[in-house]
C-alpha cells in the first residue's frame, strides 16, 4: 500500500542573505628586497586541507595591506585556479628558503584556469590584483612571516 501526500498550501520564499566571510589577522608576513622590507601585511594562514582548497573562495573584497598565505607541507610544483573567487589575485609562488620563485599576475576571478609555478613552492602568497607590480616585486625577493 503506498500513500502520497500533497500540499497546496504555498509558503512565502526565505530569503538566505549571503554570509560575508571577513578577513581574520592570523600573521603578519614582510616582503623584503635585499635586507630592507618593501611592505608589511596582515596574512590569514591556511595550513590546513580544508583552509588550502577554499582559500579566499567567495570572499567579495581584501584590503591593500591583506594577504592570504598557504603553507603546504612540502615544496613541490603548485598550481592554483580561481574557482569560486570574486577578486582578481596575483598569485606569488615562494620556495621554502621564502624566496619568490614565480608569480601568477592578475588572476581572473571566477577562471578555472591552471594557474602553474615555474619552480617548486612550499609557500604561496595571495595579494590583490597589481600589487606585485605595484610594490616592484621581482623573482628573488624573499618574505619572512611571523604567526600569531
Amino acid at each position: 500500500m503506498s500513500v502520497l501526500s500533497f500540499s497546496c498550501k504555498k509558503e512565502k520564499a526565505k530569503t538566505v542573505k549571503p554570509v560575508e566571510i571577513s578577513f581574520k589577522k592570523e600573521g603578519e608576513l614582510n616582503i623584503f628586497k635585499k635586507d630592507s622590507i618593501v611592505k608589511t601585511i596582515a596574512i590569514e594562514i591556511a595550513d590546513n586541507e580544508y583552509e588550502t582548497q577554499t582559500g579566499l573562495m567567495y570572499r567579495n573584497s581584501m584590503g591593500n595591506d591583506q594577504g592570504m598565505l598557504f603553507v603546504f607541507p612540502n615544496e613541490q610544483p603548485r598550481s592554483f585556479y580561481m574557482k569560486n573567487t570574486k577578486i582578481a589575485l596575483d598569485i606569488i609562488y615562494i620556495s621554502s628558503t621564502g624566496k619568490i620563485v614565480s608569480f601568477q599576475k592578475d588572476a581572473k576571478p571566477l577562471d578555472e584556469t591552471s594557474l602553474p609555478s615555474e619552480k617548486p613552492a612550499k609557500y604561496v602568497l595571495e595579494i590583490n590584483g597589481g600589487l606585485s607590480d605595484q610594490w616592484n616585486l621581482i623573482e628573488g625577493d624573499s618574505i619572512a612571516y611571523t604567526k600569531f
